[in-house]
């Protein structure tokens, strides 16, 4: 087993960025500063992204999905998301409160390229707002409003060497009844909340603790 303590770190960004040389011009040159009809093009079609937060306690990535497009363009400069049904830790949201920084990563299912925005957000429980994002009679509680810095296109190498979209679920996978029956100690998880989740998740999409037109 590899000795932790013999590992020698980078300690400076000149020696990172000797190490690796320049960055290719198109990596550069593809970097705007608001959300043009092409990249919005592609935002818009898609219906998963992570978003990534940092605060006082660290840093959280949280998976966002819908059944549309994630977000909506309020303008050039300013996109939109709905906080919808979770877990109610409200790690990002925290986060957001007290730090305003984020990332999003945008993925479209079968397409090896992603894109990335980088932002300063700010959380509202504005009513006006919400109700843009009315699905069904259910809105959201907040909207994560976020002022872009920078999107650009991710290339497509890391989702190339995964193969993700062509990847199989392993026979044996941990199921979310057992990582969570492993880390209480067996106090909770297993079968039954695996069963009983499925079909919570179901059927509270949008609904459960979320206001209601």
């Amino acid at each position: 087993m590899l000795d932790l303590n013999s590992i020698e770190y980078l300690q400076t960004v000149e020696g990172l960025e000797a190490l690796y040389g320049d960055a290719a011009p198109a990596s550069i040159r593809k970097v705007v500063d608001r959300i043009t009809p092409k990249y919005w093009q592609w935002i818009s079609s898609s219906r998963f992204c992570v978003l990534t937060t940092v605060g006082p306690a660290g840093t959280d990535g949280s998976p966002r999905g819908d059944d549309g497009p994630t977000v909506i363009a309020l303008d050039e400069h300013t996109l939109a998301m709905p906080d919808w049904r979770g877990n109610n830790r409200l790690d990002s949201l925290r986060n957001i409160v007290e730090d305003g920084r984020v990332s999003l990563l945008f993925l479209i299912g079968g397409e090896n390229f992603a894109v990335r925005v980088n932002g300063i957000a700010r959380l509202s429980a504005d009513a006006k707002l919400c109700a843009l994002f009315e699905k069904d009679g259910h809105i959201p509680k907040t909207v994560i409003v976020i002022k872009v810095v920078e999107i650009y296109s991710q290339c497509s190498r890391a989702l190339m060497r995964s193969g993700l979209w062509s990847q199989t679920r392993p026979s044996d996978l941990p199921t979310a009844g057992d990582l969570l029956k492993e880390a209480s100690q067996g106090d909770l998880g297993g079968p039954q909340y695996d069963s009983d989740q499925a079909k919570r998740s179901m059927n509270t999409l949008w609904s459960d603790g979320y206001a209601s037109t």
